[in-house]
């Protein structure tokens, strides 16, 4: 019989809740990073996950049954987030492992990145670490196979301590500037080229906070003034997910 202790902090208690609510208002670095993870030859992440609220309703005088649950294979267009869904559902039943899914932003309870064995966000992990002993936090630690380090300092972008700049923008947006404005140069095509939801390369780099990338698209002469299939420019996306270095620029 096994003596391991299962800890939790409920879901609406004011240390959840507050977990919930800096997942949601820190996920464009997720993204962010991710975005970057995409485009990268070599991986650089071990892990990339968000946790959302999952619901069935069982009927018109009951309380619906939710669940928190992980998804991988994380895709974000600046308002939904997709997926697919990594755990095995206790409860619900309108929804199974390997299910592909598609989130608003509020129904996201936490994210998670590892790079280079440090771990990033985790916000309701910590949480319930934070009710640990020493002992007990090493165990868990243990059991998920990660360091996730001090509960009261959280890293949210990849070396934030050193490097606070990075906060405003990747590291990887500002090296790349070069060899953009040489692609943009020889093929001017892509500068407004839409994809099938009408995205275009500005809107996709509006959505992940890359600064840098922006300047060159409009000094390459990127239509702000362009729209998505549902009706969203590129400021649309910066502001709605209050991108403050990039608003100006777009703005203009």
């Amino acid at each position: 019989m096994s003596n391991e202790k299962i800890f939790y902090v409920k879901g609406d208690s004011p240390a959840m809740m507050a977990a919930y609510k800096k997942a949601q208002n820190t996920f464009k670095y997720f993204w962010r990073e991710l975005s970057w993870e995409y485009r990268r030859i070599v991986p650089a992440l071990n892990v990339a996950c968000v946790k959302a609220v999952f619901m069935q309703e069982t009927g018109p005088d009951t309380e619906p049954i939710t669940e928190n649950m992980w998804i991988n294979n994380v895709g974000f267009d600046g308002e939904y987030i997709y997926g697919v869904l990594v755990n095995t559902p206790n409860e619900l039943t309108n929804i199974q492992n390997g299910a592909e899914v598609k989130l608003s932003l509020d129904q996201i309870s936490d994210w998670l990145f590892v790079n280079q064995d440090l771990t990033y966000g985790g916000f309701t992990i910590h949480a319930i670490r934070s009710q640990m002993s020493e002992e007990e936090r090493n165990d868990h630690d243990a059991a998920w196979g990660l360091d996730f380090g001090d509960y009261n300092d959280i890293l949210i972008v990849y070396q934030e301590k050193e490097h606070p700049e990075n906060l405003i923008e990747h590291p990887m947006s500002k090296n790349m500037r070069q060899k953009v404005a040489e692609h943009l140069q020889q093929d001017p095509a892509i500068i407004n080229a839409v994809d099938e939801n009408g995205y275009t390369l500005l809107h996709k780099e509006a959505i992940a906070g890359n600064r840098t990338l922006i300047e060159e698209l409009l000094a390459a002469g990127a239509d702000t003034s362009l729209k998505t299939n549902n009706g969203k420019t590129a400021l649309d996306f910066a502001k709605a997910l209050n991108w403050e270095h990039i608003i100006p620029l777009l703005e203009k």
